[in-house]
């Protein structure tokens, strides 16, 4: 398997799965029927780069870098990460992760923060902390689950220096 930068030709495959995440609606605040036009805005020119894990030519995830605040705030990024619903388990999420802060470090970050995850996104809760992100702060049902209703929302966070 391969991390590389994304190239704006990577978003045909990157589409699907972005699309099953968000139109499922469990883990990201995207609106479930985001526009494909919409989505590549997002992932793709929004951030301060998009990077792709693949095997063999097929995309199997994807993350996104950019800087979480500006002026005084612009030391820290933020980060998202989707894989594929058919290539989890297999250790993705956590290549990408690892990958991403070294990344960060390279572009002069200092922290990485995780602005909005679902606490009932028991997978990658469970894997930021153990890739040592801590829980800085907890948001009462700021997240509109579509079968558990409202749940909290986490803020994590990790300092890379």
């Amino acid at each position: 398997m391969e991390i590389r930068e994304a190239t704006q030709d990577d978003f045909d495959q990157i589409w699907p799965i972005f699309h099953s995440i968000a139109a499922a609606g469990e883990t990201y605040a995207y609106p479930r029927d985001i526009t494909q036009e919409q989505a590549r805005a997002q992932w793709m020119d929004a951030p301060r780069q998009t990077w792709v894990i693949e095997e063999a030519g097929r995309i199997l995830g994807t993350y996104y870098i950019k800087t979480n605040q500006a002026g005084p705030g612009d030391h820290v990024c933020n980060c998202g990460y989707m894989v594929a619903p058919a290539a989890r388990g297999q250790g993705l999420a956590t290549a990408m992760c690892r990958h991403s802060q070294q990344v960060a470090r390279a572009l002069g970050y200092k922290a990485m923060q995780f602005n909005f995850v679902a606490s009932t996104n028991d997978g990658a809760v469970r894997l930021w902390h153990k890739l040592g992100f801590a829980t800085v702060g907890r948001l009462p049902r700021a997240f509109r689950h579509p079968s558990q209703g409202y749940v909290d929302a986490l803020v994590m966070y990790k300092w890379l220096d």
